[in-house]
């Protein structure tokens, strides 16, 4: 039996990328004024979204997940702070299941949860689950209308 492909973004979804950014010191921030993702190391230590690992396990169960994320090209340490933190977070979950890519609309499969319509979001063929919205503002209205 084939099971249904989900795909889930990391910024704003599964990291908390907000809060990773509030623990950053002023001075860096200041000096990445309106271009905060390209500060190095940025995503290595972000924590994750509330109940999103304890969901991500759960919908692994039932679907094909895999991590469709975006990673900026000016930012090289966020390639690998991206796999680091899945590695950490998700462990043999989600081994080999990381794709970063500025076109999420080239991927085919049945869902994508992602927070934002940028990187190709918005042309995805399956159906979009907008988190944050107000259908899906938290993990478990995800896993209500998923599972």
């Amino acid at each position: 039996m084939n099971r249904k492909i989900l795909y889930i973004d990391m910024d704003g979804v599964l990291v908390d990328y907000e809060s990773g950014l509030k623990s950053q010191n002023e001075n860096i921030l200041r000096n990445y004024a309106d271009k905060d993702d390209e500060i190095p190391n940025l995503f290595l230590n972000m924590p994750p979204m509330k109940d999103a690992l304890e969901s991500f396990t759960k919908l692994s169960n039932i679907y094909d997940v895999c991590i469709l994320s975006t990673a900026l090209w000016e930012n090289i340490s966020a390639w690998s702070d991206k796999l680091l933190w899945v590695k950490k977070h998700l462990g043999e979950n989600a081994r080999k299941r990381l794709i970063l890519t500025h076109r999420k609309d080239l991927n085919i499969g049945d869902y994508l949860i992602d927070d934002r319509l940028r990187n190709g979001a918005d042309k995805f063929r399956g159906e979009l689950i907008l988190f944050g919205s107000d259908k899906f503002p938290v993990w478990e209205a995800v896993c209500r209308y998923l599972i």
